[in-house]
């Protein structure tokens, strides 16, 4: 079991620790791609990828999502330098809708994300189209499972 099995079974309550055939995991994973879909996609209210870029580049940390992005190693975030870019009101509501609590999230965020755009930008830099919908997100965290690359 990967890292993304044991951090999506503590965000979803250990659903995504079963096994699938139950076909139990895909809607769960649903339900993290749609909460993470705010920060990410197009029509979140984040700005998309692009905006999330532009975040921690004002936050002076634009070398770190840099890496994630690019196609060397991804630098380390910690939760504390996510809830300063992100804000603890964007934190808050990515907690609520996973029903966990922010200091539960800060962790786990900062585990995945680094992970998550490294697929999201498989050739090096931000899709100039960005992410339309959550859906985008849920192959992605889908294929990230599937692979266990973390």
């Amino acid at each position: 079991m990967g890292l993304l099995d044991s951090v999506l079974g503590q965000v979803l309550g250990g659903a995504a620790q079963q096994q699938q055939p139950q076909g139990g995991g895909l809607g769960d994973l649903g339900g993290l791609a749609g909460a993470l879909g705010g920060l990410l996609a197009n029509n979140g209210g984040q700005g998309g990828l692009g905006g999330l870029v532009s975040k921690f580049e004002q936050a002076g940390m634009g070398d770190v999502i840099g890496s994630w992005i690019g196609k060397g190693e991804n630098q380390p975030v910690s939760g504390g330098q996510l809830q300063d870019v992100l804000g603890s009101d964007t934190i808050a509501s990515i907690a609520s809708k996973l029903g966990i609590n922010a200091q539960t999230l800060l962790p786990m965020l900062a585990t995945m994300l680094p992970a998550l755009i490294d697929q999201l930008t498989p050739h090096g830099k931000v899709p100039e189209q960005g992410l339309d919908t959550p859906n985008d997100l849920l192959g992605s965290l889908s294929g990230l499972l599937q692979n266990k690359q973390l």
